[in-house]
């Protein structure tokens, strides 16, 4: 059976890591009690995620959201529909703009059916969104994450993860891929609350620098 957090679970997920590790207990004292990243499944989601790779949250949320906005019930048959050159003008990079395409179509001809991972493994979710041009390690855990909230996913190429351990457990550098990968096996089976509890560092942190 598919494991999946709900509200009541994330909150006692939180409580459990606060106990077994201080300096996360620090964090949500300090911060509060991080979100839950609630976004629904589904093919939406999964192009919102492409366009969060590797640029700030606010820069892709204006895109989909100018997206959304031309294209409400935004669905694999009508992104098609747009040009090439209105991606662009919505905020689309070429690159972005051909993985969503891509991603379309993988849906459209049966490729992908993005209902079917919702009970699926979390390494068989993993395996068949890494399997599309333009779906990393990255997006893929991410997706599980937030849209398929599964509680042990770890994206460990996150650079704000990466930061935010390297300051709270005073690395003397930025933790790598592999580095940060094993150290997160102290958070399971709840990775992906440490991961929230993490996220909520980096980014008040950031706020307070502003």
């Amino acid at each position: 059976m598919v494991k999946t957090l709900d509200h009541t679970g994330f909150k006692a997920a939180v409580e459990y890591l606060c106990e077994i590790d201080p300096i996360l207990g620090e964090v949500t004292n300090q911060y509060g009690m991080p979100k839950l990243l609630d976004r629904p499944s589904g093919f939406p989601t999964l192009v919102y995620t492409i366009l969060e790779q590797q640029v700030s949250l606010a820069s892709a949320k204006s895109t989909y959201s100018k997206l959304t906005k031309r294209i409400p019930d935004l669905s694999p048959e009508l992104l098609l529909t747009l040009s090439s050159s209105e991606m662009l003008e919505i905020g689309f990079s070429r690159q972005k703009a051909r993985y969503s395409r891509l991603l379309a179509e993988a849906v459209i001809q049966g490729k992908l059916d993005m209902d079917a991972l919702s009970s699926q493994s979390d390494q068989t979710v993993f395996s068949k969104l890494t399997a599309l041009t333009g779906v990393g390690p990255w997006t893929a855990n991410i997706y599980l994450l937030s849209a398929l909230k599964r509680p042990n996913i770890w994206p460990a190429g996150d650079l704000a993860l990466q930061v935010a351990v390297q300051e709270l457990y005073k690395l003397s550098r930025r933790p790598q891929n592999d580095e940060i990968e094993s150290f997160g096996d102290r958070w399971t089976p709840y990775r992906a609350v440490a991961a929230r509890i993490l996220w909520q560092y980096y980014v008040s942190r950031d706020k307070m620098k502003n």
